[in-house]
C-alpha cells in the first residue's frame, strides 16, 4: 500500500459541478463520494448535533464523506429551508434519500426546486422508488434485493438466502446506478439546457444487476433449484474452498482449458474423475476438491496456481487486502486519515479521481459557504445566533 499522488493542478471530469447531498445513511454518501472522487464540490446537508443523542460522529474520517464539505441546518426552520433553496439556485444535483413526500413537506420536493433552477438535477435514491404499494413503506437493503429476485439467487442447495452484506442493493443498485444517472442526466442537459428528476430504486437496480440470470433462465440454461447451477455454488468448478489454515480460495475454473490446469494443479488425473459437467457427480466431486483443498494452506496453493490459467484466486480478508502484490502494485488500496480505503474506480488516464480527505466541520467552513451564498455578515451571525445553522 501507498499514498495515493495527485497533481492538484491537474483537472477532474466533475470540476465546476456542484451537488447537494442531503443527509443519509449509506446509499447516498456513497454516490456523493464517487462525484466528489471526480471533482464534484459536494457539500452535505445535515441537521444540527444540538439536543441529539450521543453517538458517534458518523462523518469523522468516514470514507463516504471524503473530500466534501458540511453545512449543519435546522429545517425545522424557514429560514433554515431558505438556505437550501438558496444552495439549489446555485447548485447542479441535489440528492436525496428520504421516503416520498418529504422533501415536498419542506418545500423542497422537484416541482419547487426545479423552478427555482430548471437546469437542476434532482436524484431521488430511495429502496422501493417514488411509486407502487411499497413506496412509503420502511425498509433496508435485504428487504429491496428480496422483492427484487437477487436475494433468492445467495444460496447453497437447501440453505436459506444469505444477503451478501449491503453491498448489492444499497451500494451497487443503489449509489453507484443513481451515480450513473445523475452523470447520464448532466450529460443530457449539455443538448436541453434542462434538468431533470432522477427515480433511482434499489429495487430496481437490483433487478437490473440480475439481467443475465434472467437471461440464463430464459434460455434454460439454469433452474430455479438455486444451489445446483454453475454459478450459485452447484459446480465444483466454481466454488470457495477451505485451505489447512482455515482460510480460503476462489475457483472459477469454467472453460475446459481452464479446468484442465486446475487439475493439473491439484494433481488429480482427470480419467479418475467423473466428466467436468457430469451435474449428478458435482457434489462427489465438490467433496474429492475440497479434501484436496485441505492438504495444504492457502499460500501454498497460491504458489502453485499464481502464474497459471487455473483461474484461483486467495480470498482475502479486508486487512489483507492492501498488501496482496496485485492490489499494491496497482494501488487499489489507499490511507486517508489513518483510515485504509479503496481508491476512487474507474481510473481514467487524463483525469483520473483523487479521495480527498474527509473536511473538518467548523465554523469558519460554514461561514464560508453562507458567503459564497449571498449571506452578509450580518445575517450570517443571526443565523449562528438563532441555531439555524451550527
Amino acid at each position: 500500500m501507498s499514498k495515493e499522488t495527485y497533481d492538484p493542478q491537474g483537472h477532474r471530469p466533475l470540476d465546476g459541478i456542484k451537488v447537494i447531498e442531503m443527509a443519509g445513511l449509506a446509499p447516498s454518501p456513497y454516490c456523493g463520494m464517487i462525484l466528489a472522487d471526480f471533482g464534484a464540490d459536494v457539500v452535505v446537508v445535515d441537521r444540527p448535533t444540538k439536543g441529539m443523542p450521543e453517538i458517534p460522529n458518523l462523518m469523522e474520517k468516514n470514507p463516504f464523506y471524503r473530500g466534501k464539505r458540511l453545512i449543519r441546518v435546522n429545517l425545522k426552520a424557514a429560514q433554515g429551508v431558505g438556505i437550501v433553496r438558496k444552495m439549489i439556485e446555485h447548485y447542479d444535483v441535489l440528492i436525496e434519500p428520504y421516503r416520498p413526500g418529504v422533501m415536498e413537506s419542506l418545500g423542497l420536493g422537484p416541482e419547487e426546486a426545479l423552478e427555482i433552477n430548471p437546469r437542476l438535477i434532482y436524484a431521488r435514491l430511495t429502496g422501493w422508488g417514488q411509486s407502487g404499494p411499497y413506496a412509503s413503506m420502511a425498509g433496508h437493503d435485504i428487504n429491496y434485493i428480496g422483492v427484487s429476485g437477487a436475494l433468492s439467487l445467495f444460496r447453497r442447495k437447501g440453505e436459506r438466502p444469505l444477503p451478501p452484506c449491503n453491498i448489492l442493493g444499497d451500494f451497487a443498485g443503489g449509489g453507484m446506478l443513481c451515480a450513473m444517472g445523475i452523470l447520464l442526466a448532466l450529460f443530457e442537459r449539455e443538448r436541453s439546457g434542462r434538468g431533470q428528476v432522477i427515480d433511482s430504486a434499489m429495487v430496481d437496480g437490483a433487478a437490473n444487476l440480475c439481467t443475465f440470470f434472467f437471461g440464463l433462465l430464459g434460455h434454460k440454461l439454469m433452474t430455479l433449484d438455486i444451489g445446483t447451477n454453475v454459478l450459485d455454488s452447484g459446480a465444483p468448478y466454481y466454488q470457495t474452498y477451505e485451505t489447512a489454515d482455515g482460510k480460503f480460495i476462489a475457483v472459477g475454473a469454467i472453460e475446459k482449458r481452464f479446468y484442465e490446469k486446475l487439475l493439473q494443479g491439484l494433481g488429480l488425473d482427470p480419467s479418475t474423475l467423473p466428466d467436468q459437467n457430469d451435474m449428478k457427480a458435482w457434489p462427489e466431486m465438490i467433496e474429492r476438491f475440497a479434501q484436496v483443498f485441505k492438504t495444504k494452506t492457502r499460500d501454498e496453493w497460491m504458489e502453485i496456481f499464481e502464474g497459471t490459467d487455473a483461474c484461483v484466486a486467495p480470498v482475502l480478508e479486508l486487512n489483507e487486502v492492501a498488501n496482496h502484490p496485485h492490489n499494491a502494485q496497482r494501488k487499489v488500496f489507499l490511507e486517508r486519515q489513518g483510515i485504509l480505503q479503496p481508491a476512487p474506480a474507474p481510473r481514467l488516464s487524463r483525469t483520473p479521481g483523487h479521495a480527498g480527505d474527509v473536511a473538518s466541520h467548523s465554523p469558519e467552513a460554514t461561514k464560508s459557504l453562507l458567503k459564497n451564498l449571498g449571506y452578509d455578515q450580518e445575517e450570517i451571525s443571526n443565523l449562528f445566533g438563532q441555531g439555524i445553522v451550527e
